[in-house]
């Protein structure tokens, strides 16, 4: 079994509703053994969206990361997930952020998540669940990382997945 973490994105619909689903779907794959709080959170690189809700997960599975990607791209579409816009409103996202320790580059997937240092509404809720957790490129823990951002512009909590 790996610990996976997943981040968890909707700006479109019913934002917690989407989330909730998302996560229900995942139990499918594993065992959800730990959910973060839930971020209202302002749109990153395209900018002319609404706000978005996020949060993360930690997924106990046996299933291989290419595996794992393709089944959260399955869960996306159930969930009406349209890529016409790079960065732009979407009912859900499914992100691999960590898989284990685990470092992957296929032109499908990459992991750890390459941005994932850089965005407050990832290391927020990350180091709400797994703060001393080390990043196996940047040999840092999400704790760290999330203290060294310049600013966590826009995201503040909004409630919880329950």
């Amino acid at each position: 079994m790996n610990d996976v973490f997943l981040g968890l994105g909707s700006n479109l619909g019913d934002r917690l509703q989407n989330l909730r689903l998302a996560r229900q779907a995942l139990r499918e794959l594993g065992e959800v053994t730990a959910s973060s709080a839930v971020y209202l959170t302002a749109p990153v690189y395209y900018l002319d969206q609404d706000s978005f809700l996020n949060c993360v997960i930690r997924l106990s599975t046996a299933v291989p990361p290419q595996n794992l990607l393709r089944s959260l791209r399955m869960i996306e579409a159930s969930l009406r997930r349209e890529r016409t816009i790079p960065n732009g409103p979407r009912t859900i996202d499914l992100d691999i952020l960590f898989f284990g320790d685990q470092i992957l580059s296929t032109p499908e997937l990459t992991v750890p998540h390459p941005r994932l240092a850089e965005r407050a509404f990832v290391l927020i809720p990350l180091a709400e669940i797994a703060p001393t957790f080390v990043h196996p490129v940047l040999q840092r823990t999400v704790q760290d990382l999330l203290s060294s951002l310049p600013e966590r512009t826009a995201v503040e909590f909004h409630s919880t997945l329950d």
